[in-house]
C-alpha cells in the first residue's frame, strides 16, 4: 500500500513539474509573411526549438501594411520586417525595437517588367503593382526609381501584395510589379510574361530584422534572449540538416523542399557573428538613409531617433 501511495505521489509530483514547466513558457505572438527570409522562425516553431527554449509562440501571417496595427492593438508582441519599416512604424507612433537580424536579400526582391521595357527609366507614366506605402515593396520601388532619376510620382502605383502582384503580372496585368521570393521565381518561370529588370543584387537594400515592443522586452528579457537564440539554432539546423529544414519551411508556403531551396538561393540568413557585425556598422547608416527617403516620399513626417530603434543585448 505504501509503495502504491508513494508511486501515486511520484506521479502527482511529475505532473506538477510538467505543469509548472508549461506555465513558465512565455506566450508571444509573432507577425510574419510568407517571405523566404522569415522561414527560420517557422522552422523554430515547427521543429520545437521555441518550445525547448521556454517559449509558447503563435505565428500569424499578417500583411506588412497592417502588421504594425496588430502590434499596436496587442494582438502580437513581436514581428519580422525590413529595417526601413521599423523606421516608419516608430515615426508613426508604433514603438518597437529590433533585437536581431534575420536575413539579407541577394536577388530575392525585385522589379519585373514587360519584355519591351529596356530600362527602369522607361517606366515613366506606366503602371507598377506594389504593396501600399510603408511596406518593403513600395520602399524598394522608390529606391530603384530614385537611382534611375525618377520618383514614385512618375509612375502609377496599383497596390497589390507581392503574391497577387506576381500573379497579376503573369496574367498580363500592369506594366511592372514589385515582388519577392518565393513569388519572384514564378516570374522567372514565365519568360513569356516579362523579365526581371532589377533585384537586390543590383541595389542591395533589403534586409530584415526581428523586433518587439519595448514593453515586451522590459517585462520578458529572458524570453527575448530565447527568441534570438532560437533563431540562431534554426539557422544552425538549416546548415546541418538542410533537406529536412527545407521540407519544413517549404511546407509553410506550399512548396516542396526543392522548390524552397531554389528560393533560398537568393538570400542569406544571418548568424550571430553576422548580427554583431551588422548592428555595429551597416544598420545605423542604412537606417538613416532609409529615413531620408521615407521623408522624401511622404511615408513619415519626421525622422525618429535612429539609435533608439535597436536593442542588441540579446545577440551577445
Amino acid at each position: 500500500m505504501r509503495a502504491l501511495r508513494a508511486l501515486g505521489l511520484g506521479v502527482v509530483a511529475l505532473l506538477g513539474t510538467a505543469a509548472a514547466a508549461a506555465a513558465q513558457e512565455t506566450k508571444v505572438g509573432i507577425g510574419i509573411s510568407g517571405w523566404t527570409g522569415f522561414a527560420p522562425l517557422t522552422l523554430a516553431k515547427e521543429a520545437g526549438i521555441f518550445k525547448k527554449n521556454g517559449l509558447d509562440v503563435t505565428m500569424k501571417k499578417i500583411p506588412q501594411a497592417s502588421r504594425h496595427l496588430a502590434i499596436a492593438s496587442g494582438d502580437i508582441q513581436c514581428a519580422a520586417t525590413t529595417v526601413e519599416t521599423w523606421v516608419a512604424w516608430n515615426a508613426n507612433g508604433v514603438s518597437t525595437r529590433q533585437i536581431f537580424q534575420l536575413d539579407k536579400s541577394y536577388g530575392a526582391d525585385g522589379m519585373v517588367v514587360r519584355n519591351d521595357v529596356a530600362s527602369i527609366k522607361d517606366l515613366k507614366g506606366k503602371t507598377v503593382a506594389a504593396s501600399a506605402p510603408g511596406t518593403a515593396p513600395y520602399f524598394t520601388l522608390a529606391w530603384f526609381l530614385k537611382r534611375n532619376g525618377l520618383s514614385v510620382k512618375d509612375v502609377r502605383v496599383v497596390n497589390l501584395e507581392p503574391g497577387p502582384a506576381a500573379q497579376a503580372f503573369i496574367a498580363g496585368q500592369n506594366d511592372a510589379a514589385m515582388t519577392y521570393e518565393p513569388y519572384l521565381s514564378s516570374v522567372r518561370g514565365a519568360p513569356q510574361a516579362g523579365k526581371i529588370i532589377a533585384t537586390t543584387l543590383d541595389y542591395p537594400m533589403v534586409m530584415d530584422t526581428f523586433g518587439c515592443t519595448p514593453k515586451f522586452l522590459e517585462e520578458n528579457p529572458k524570453a527575448a534572449k530565447a527568441l534570438a537564440d532560437s533563431y540562431f539554432e534554426a539557422v544552425d539546423m538549416i546548415a546541418k540538416e538542410q533537406a529536412k529544414a527545407y521540407e519544413i519551411m517549404g511546407a509553410d508556403v506550399k512548396q516542396t523542399g526543392e522548390q524552397f531551396g531554389a528560393s533560398a538561393k537568393f538570400l542569406r540568413w544571418q548568424d550571430r557573428a553576422a548580427n554583431k557585425a551588422f548592428f555595429a556598422g551597416d544598420w545605423e547608416a542604412f537606417s538613416n538613409e532609409a529615413a531620408d527617403l521615407l521623408l522624401e516620399i511622404g511615408v513619415i513626417r519626421q525622422k525618429p531617433d535612429i539609435k533608439s530603434l535597436a536593442d542588441t543585448r540579446f545577440i551577445q
